[in-house]
């Protein structure tokens, strides 16, 4: 049942090589990433599809024509493959053991509290918790207008701050004021663009990839990127890219801490997500914790120390800071398995589709030029 482990592109074609490449193709800066050389342009705009992993761009690839006629090599995303974790490694540049936001939830050092980074459900101020220049302020700086269309309700939000400040916001709800705001602000060249789309991670999660819900956004999703490249000046290059995959987990794929006996025994805290779990240790327990969820998992997933995921290069270079609001134990789950907890997140109960962990399936993302 076990599935190989993608190890991220850190530095050569991740998703946080995606901003660097373009300030290089805008002449902004000199020296990209070497694994992603990207054409000089007076303008770029880049377009993150939430959730369109390249393995389900290839599979249902009679479904968006449009994108799958599109060139250019994967990434990846780096870990975890999440949405909070990717948009900051995509707006900073940095890989997620830098800008640390490791998780769709992560514990607040000192705290037995877990911060949900996509809600920014704790009283922290994101400029704290993520402290560094973004890879868009930094192009603000030398002169590049950059600008971050979105929906109006993400302006100012948690996210947005640690991970896209230095970006112009420009709400946006409907798709046609969406690809109308794109174009006038390409057109203040030297320019890049950033906008999101994250209904097709919406739908894989409540209905699952490859159901018929899904396969009518995707189509829907292709048909708008495809008016969006007609709409924008030949002058104007589209970089299309995805902040990670996605994974179906059928019932009997899913294992529940809080109905398993032993599962709790060591563990304060349970962060992360049901496809890559946190867990945070009582003093000395790190050991025993290991070997309980390594013998009761199984193939089914990788459970590591907190030194060994980090050895392995998970995160990138891990930032003294951002240590500890990483669990001193790791859970990516392998194949289609999913590690569930009916009392801390029961959410995830009613949930289809997954992503998190370092599968193929999910590590993997497009990064495609038009």
């Amino acid at each position: 049942m076990s599935s190989p482990l993608v190890v991220p592109a850190y530095a050569d074609r991740s998703l946080a090589d995606v901003v660097p490449a373009v300030a290089s193709a805008l002449g902004a800066t000199h020296g990209g990433p070497a694994g992603l050389v990207l054409p000089d342009a007076s303008s770029y705009v880049i377009l993150l599809i939430d959730g369109l992993g390249e393995r389900l761009l290839q599979r249902y690839a009679h479904v968006a024509p449009f994108l799958s006629s599109l060139s250019g090599r994967p990434g990846t995303a780096g870990v975890p493959s999440t949405t909070a974790t990717s948009l900051t490694s995509l707006g900073t540049g940095l890989a997620p053991g830098q800008h640390g936001l490791v998780g769709y939830t992560a514990r607040v050092p000192g705290t037995d509290q877990l911060l949900n980074h996509l809600l920014w459900d704790q009283e922290i101020d994101p400029e704290q918790w993520q402290p560094h220049p973004t890879a868009f302020s930094e192009l603000t700086r030398v002169g590049v207008a950059v600008s971050n269309v979105n929906k109006r309700h993400f302006d100012g939000s948690g996210l947005t701050v640690a991970g896209h400040r230095g970006a112009t916001f420009i709400g946006a709800d409907l798709v046609g004021e969406r690809i109308a705001a794109v174009v006038a602000a390409a057109a203040l060249a030297p320019a890049l663009v950033y906008t999101y789309e994250g209904d097709l991670d919406y739908t894989g999660h409540r209905h699952g990839v490859a159901s018929a819900e899904w396969l009518q956004q995707l189509a829907a999703i292709d048909s708008t990127t495809e008016q969006l490249r007609e709409a924008l000046p030949s002058s104007v290059r589209l970089l299309v890219v995805a902040d990670h995959g996605m994974i179906d987990s059928p019932a009997e794929r899913r294992i529940d801490v809080d109905t398993t006996p032993g599962l709790r025994d060591g563990v304060v805290l349970l962060g992360g997500e049901a496809r890559f779990r946190h867990l945070y240790c009582r003093n000395g327990a790190v050991a025993d914790v290991v070997a309980t969820w390594r013998e009761r998992l199984g193939e089914d997933a990788t459970v590591l120390t907190r030194d060994e995921a980090i050895g392995r290069g998970w995160f990138g270079r891990v930032e003294e800071n951002v240590v500890p609001r990483l669990g001193e134990v790791m859970v990516a789950c392998h194949s289609d398995f999913t590690v569930v907890s009916s009392r801390d997140f029961p959410l995830e109960q009613r949930l289809i589709g997954f992503h998190g962990s370092l599968t193929e399936d999910e590590m993997r993302i497009p990064i495609l030029l038009a």
